[in-house]
C-alpha cells in the first residue's frame, strides 16, 4: 500500500487523487503552480500543495514526477497528450516509473496494483487529463485507486 499520493491539483485526475488521498487519510501534496493556479481558479488551500516559483504547469509536473518513486498517468483516451504526454517525457527523463491507465484497459486496477507492488512504491505521483478535456476522467481515477488499494469498486 501506497503511504503517500502527490499530485499537481488541476481539475481531473490530480483533483480526483487528492480527494481520494483525503477520503482516506493518505498523506497527500506535491507541487502547484506559483499563485495554486488550475484551470478552475485557485486551488483549494485543503489540498498540501506547494507552490512553484513559477506559473507554469510545466514546472509543476516536473517537480512532482521527480520528487515521487513512479507516477501514474490516468486518462479515458488509449492516447497520451498534451501535459499527460508531457508528464510520461519527464518520468523518462529523471528515470522514474511511469504507468498509463486509460478506461479501455479491462482491468486498470490489477495493472496498477501489480505496478505498485513490483515496483515497492511507497510515494506515488497521480497525474492525467484535466477536467475540460474529459470530464469524467475524476470518476475513472477515483474508481481505480478504490479498486487497486481497497478492493472495491465505486460507481
Amino acid at each position: 500500500m501506497i503511504s503517500r499520493i502527490v499530485s499537481g491539483g488541476q481539475t481531473g485526475a490530480d483533483r480526483a487523487a487528492l480527494e481520494f488521498a483525503i477520503e482516506h487519510n493518505i498523506s497527500h501534496g506535491g507541487w502547484c503552480p506559483k499563485g495554486r493556479r488550475a484551470e478552475a481558479g485557485p486551488i483549494d488551500p485543503r489540498y498540501n500543495l506547494m507552490e512553484t516559483p513559477s506559473a507554469n504547469y510545466e514546472q509543476r509536473t516536473e517537480w512532482n514526477v521527480r520528487d515521487s518513486e513512479a507516477t501514474v498517468i490516468f486518462t479515458l483516451s488509449p492516447e497520451l497528450s498534451g501535459g499527460s504526454k508531457k508528464t510520461e517525457d519527464f518520468a523518462k527523463k529523471h528515470a522514474k516509473k511511469c504507468l498509463h491507465l486509460h478506461a479501455k484497459l479491462e482491468t486498470p486496477a490489477v495493472f496498477l496494483t501489480k505496478f505498485v507492488e513490483y515496483h515497492k512504491v511507497q510515494v506515488l505521483n497521480v497525474a492525467g487529463t484535466r477536467g475540460s478535456k474529459e470530464p469524467t476522467v475524476g470518476q475513472f481515477v477515483k474508481r481505480v485507486l478504490e479498486e487497486a488499494f481497497y478492493g472495491k469498486p465505486v460507481d
